[in-house]
């Protein structure tokens, strides 16, 4: 089975914790689809049904996006939000797998839901949401009237992202897998959007979660080894366009490029048979993805009346929590420019 969340190298990987404060200022490249998602899966009612407008159309995504998005600035982030384009043709499983593995939820939380299930309901609605290209299409607009940046990708939002900060236009990458860093992420940052007290799954327990910074130059100086063969572990680990190698876990794969130096080496003496798609074609994908240059990272003052006209009149949100999220935008382009200003005549 494919993995269903990007490469896992957690067990390997050096964090460090950091406060939002201290990302004031920055630019921070955003994986949308994501978020997107993540918005999908939280943003429920109680028995798992996603928020809708009038006409039946899902707003939880947009609910997600202008609230979050608001904060973020209030915070002095700035977000620059980057959507994907056509995925790699070795990612069609994994999109397969993904469609299905929703189609399943759905049933689920049908059946959870008649049965009057709604703990039951509620998990499984979450792991049944689905973008549609309306969907994107709206949260762009959204975007637009926000006046906040974003990037469409040609290939993987990932590796845009990772492209951006690459080339010095963002600070780092957020994004909640490791993916970034074998795109070659300077930074990645990780729990931006989950910062705070956040419950367990399945547990009556709360946790405090902060924002974690990885380094990639750190990580592999930590490790001993080239980016290069960080990419060889995750396609021994399993990406989202291959499987891995059965019973190969992070520390084995670490310790198979150490002793072995390269994916040429390791095919030739240990594993040459053990691989469902040519692994030096995964490797591909990540040193050298499909990105452009072709863009241009601008932020402009919000739109108020075209973002309550697109919330509240097309989409029925509450005028006066609009206007508080109006307000938070304001608030934090306010703060940024006083900030300019005191740095410029200081």
């Amino acid at each position: 089975m494919v993995s269903r969340v990007g490469v896992q190298l957690g067990d390997i990987v050096p964090k460090q914790t950091i406060e939002l404060e201290q990302l004031r200022g920055r630019i921070i490249a955003i994986d949308a689809m994501n978020s997107l998602y993540q918005f999908l899966a939280i943003i429920r009612q109680r028995g798992g049904e996603l928020l809708r407008d009038s006409r039946g159309r899902i707003t939880s995504h947009l609910s997600g996006l202008f609230y979050r998005t608001s904060n973020f600035i209030e915070l002095g982030i700035r977000p620059a939000y980057v959507f994907d384009g056509e995925p790699p043709k070795l990612k069609r499983r994994t999109v397969e797998e993904r469609r299905a593995f929703r189609a399943e939820a759905a049933e689920e939380w049908a059946a959870a839901l008649e049965a009057g299930e709604l703990e039951e309901a509620r998990k499984f609605a979450q792991r049944a949401g689905q973008l549609t290209s309306e969907m994107i299409s709206d949260a762009k607009t959204l975007l637009d009237c926000m006046g906040v940046a974003w990037v469409q990708a040609p290939g993987e939002g990932e590796a845009q992202a990772a492209y951006l900060v690459r080339r010095g236009d963002a600070w780092a990458a957020a994004s909640q897998d490791f993916d970034s860093l074998l795109f070659g992420a300077p930074i990645l940052l990780r729990n931006l959007a989950i910062t705070g007290r956040r419950k367990l799954p399945g547990k009556d327990v709360f946790i405090e979660v902060m924002p974690e910074v990885i380094e990639l130059q750190k990580l592999l100086d930590e490790l001993e080894i080239t980016r290069e063969q960080l990419v060889c572990i995750g396609v021994l680990i399993g990406t989202d366009y291959n499987a891995g190698v059965k019973g190969i876990g992070p520390k084995k794969a670490l310790e198979l490029v150490k002793k072995r130096g390269s994916m040429e080496k390791i095919m030739q003496t240990e594993l040459g048979d053990k691989f469902e798609v040519d692994p030096r074609e995964v490797q591909e994908i990540f040193l050298n993805p499909n990105v452009t240059s072709k863009y241009e990272l601008k932020w402009r003052e919000p739109e108020s009346e075209k973002i309550k006209e697109f919330l509240c009149e097309k989409h029925d949100f509450s005028e006066q929590r609009v206007q508080s999220g109006i307000d938070k935008l304001l608030k934090g382009l306010h703060e940024q420019k006083q900030v300019k200003l005191e740095h410029w005549f200081g």
